[in-house]
């Protein structure tokens, strides 16, 4: 009678164990599939255990009715099953490990059901054995070989694949193999089989250890987690590759372009050779949107604070609005700056300069005729300059139903803008900058009559800055004659070669081109001499790191070196100059940086 009570509390934490199980959300996994059939079959087992001991403690059947018989039966049958499932289960975890299909385990579990289906049908005897009612006959011997069977080829497939199965996957594998040594023993002696509390046993340690959905969909969030880090980081790769194969042809046409514009070309030829200029200005622009944006969802972005001159930002951004005007459009462009805005700040003035270039960019490419007007003003605290950017304009304006999806990445909001050039990526970049600096970004609109976006930035104010203005002309600062200073330019690329050369040129200086690497350390190896090196970086045989690596390991070394590169994503600059790089140059190749690296290591 005490059995009959044990195996009620059992049934009752199995009923708890389903419960939690099945309400639970579970991740859609093959092995998922396996164990509910294990923690069912074993909720039916204690049903059946109950309803036999029923049949005999209180109805007093006889050992030869059909009920009698039905109840062994589906003792055993559920046991059989029970096995199965918990054999695929296992089978289907350590394919899982070693990530192989499993289009076998469903076929495995159609030849075992057949298998168990035949067993139980076989005929059953029962006979006194020791003094005890025991059944036997076919039934009872092929439902054994066949458990038995399944749970051998179990173990033996986890011994063999041992080293993919985790510790606590190892837990429950351990009382199964104790409940068949148990079972077998208990078959030796040809007594009582073993109730499926023991089963139930086994789906509690299961249940605790690697099947609770809450680790399952842990494990389900870590891998694809995972995934998603092998994504981003192929992304990146592909995005590098894609910034170093377009600006290298890039600072071909740029280069060239530029070169044209200083020769006697008619009126006509000076427009196109702009519009050549302006076109590939567009192009970068649209490779830059798209690395930052890549950056920002891979958390990459960082804000850089450093002290900057407030007015410098304003005037640049001015100016660069004007040229981006020229004179196709009859637009008035009004700007103005408060003088309460001091001088000096602190904060990412490159990403504050980005997002407010952003916003004028886009007046002046949706404005065909009225005015844009900029205008900053602000509110200063102590230490705090609240600065209010507002950029407004007579154009095209936005429809309501379209304001909800302004900020998103690759949103063209109207058919009827599809001529107008960008990728839609120029607000979404814009939103996310201002909100991890902190700001925040407000747009009022009026379909057909205009726009206007607002900006506020919290900035530090500088009371004693360290930074000093140039206030001579960005383009006619070398001072001294440069004909005797001598440049070696490392580059595979010979268009390249050619812009760097003629660029160099303009200001006297001596070079001298060679393709790669191994060229420019045999070079220094036999002692000439250079005032500076632009090297590139990806180049065939050796790359540009790997040869100033080297460069540095010849004791004599003492050249300064700048890394001439089109890998110009997001951090690229620092991580060159953590190597070891002197200076930074970036494709294509900016005259006024360029003149700033001359000024730098040459016009001593």
């Amino acid at each position: 009678m005490n059995s009959i009570y044990i195996t009620v509390c059992t049934l009752f934490f199995n009923v708890l164990l389903l419960f939690g199980y099945f309400c639970k959300k579970r991740v859609k996994l093959p092995e998922n599939t396996f164990y509910s059939g294990v923690t069912i079959m074993s909720f039916i087992g204690l049903l059946v255990e109950i309803l036999g001991a029923w049949l005999v403690l209180k109805v007093h059947v006889s050992t030869d009715s059909i009920w009698y018989i039905f109840q062994v039966k589906a003792v055993y049958f559920v046991y059989l099953f029970w096995v199965t499932f918990i054999s695929l289960y296992f089978l289907v975890l350590i394919l899982n490990h070693k990530k192989k299909k499993i289009y076998n385990a469903q076929f495995l579990l159609v030849v075992m059901s057949i298998l168990n289906i035949i067993a139980v049908l076989l005929p059953i005897n029962t006979m006194y054995i020791k003094g005890m009612l025991t059944p036997t006959g076919p039934c009872i011997y092929v439902s054994n070989i066949l458990a038995n069977t399944y749970i051998v080829i179990m173990l033996v497939i986890v011994l063999i694949n041992h080293k993919v199965i985790k510790m606590r996957e190892r837990i429950p594998l351990i009382f199964t193999a104790i409940l068949f040594f148990t079972n077998i023993y208990l078959q030796f002696y040809q007594q009582l089989f073993l109730t499926h509390s023991f089963t139930t046993f086994i789906s509690f340690i299961m249940y605790f250890t690697i099947q609770n959905p809450d680790i399952k969909m842990l494990e389900q969030v870590e891998i694809s987690k995972n995934i998603a880090d092998k994504a981003n980081m192929a992304k990146t790769d592909f995005l590098s590759s894609m910034s170093h194969e377009i600006r290298t042809p890039l600072n071909a046409i740029v280069g060239f372009s530029e070169e044209l514009k200083e020769d006697n070309l008619s009126e006509t030829q000076k427009e196109n050779v702009d519009d050549i200029i302006s076109a590939s200005q567009t192009l970068l622009e649209t490779v830059n949107g798209i690395l930052d944006i890549s950056k920002i969802e891979a958390n990459k972005i960082e804000i850089i604070s450093t002290e900057y001159n407030f007015d410098e930002v304003f005037n640049d951004l001015v100016a660069l609005s004007k040229a981006r005007l020229g004179d196709d459009k009859p637009i008035i462009f009004e700007y103005t700056k408060d003088k309460s805005i001091p001088t000096y700040l602190y904060g990412d003035h490159i990403r504050v300069k980005q997002v407010i270039l952003n916003l004028l960019t886009n007046a002046i490419k949706y404005t065909n005729e009225g005015s844009i007007k900029f205008n900053v003003s602000s509110i200063n605290t102590k230490d705090t300059c609240f600065l209010t950017i507002k950029v407004s304009d007579t154009g095209m304006g936005i429809k309501d139903e379209s304001l909800k999806k302004l900020f998103n990445k690759f949103e063209r909001l109207d058919n009827e803008n599809s001529g107008i050039e960008g990728t839609g990526l120029g607000l979404a970049i814009t939103k996310k900058l201002v909100t991890l600096m902190g700001g925040r970004i407000e747009v009022e609109s009026t379909y057909g009559k205009g726009s206007t976006f607002t900006i506020i930035l919290s900035q530090k104010i500088v009371t004693n800055p360290t930074i000093v203005i140039d206030t001579n002309n960005k383009e006619n600062t070398i001072e001294h004659n440069l004909s005797n200073k001598k440049v070696l330019i490392v580059d595979d690329n010979k268009l390249n070669l050619k812009v760097t050369k003629n660029l160099l040129e303009k200001y006297n200086i001596v070079t001298e081109e060679i393709l790669s690497g191994i060229e420019c350390l045999d070079l220094i190896n036999k002692g000439n001499k250079y005032d500076l090196i632009l090297l590139d970086d990806m180049m065939p045989e050796k790359s540009g790191k790997e040869t100033f690596k080297e460069l540095k390991s010849i004791p004599s070394f003492n050249i300064p070196v700048v890394i001439l590169t089109a890998n110009a994503i997001e951090g690229m600059k620092e991580e060159y100059l953590a190597l070891g790089f002197d200076d930074y140059l970036a494709k294509p190749i900016d005259k006024y940086d360029l003149n700033n690296i001359i000024k730098k290591y040459l016009d001593k």
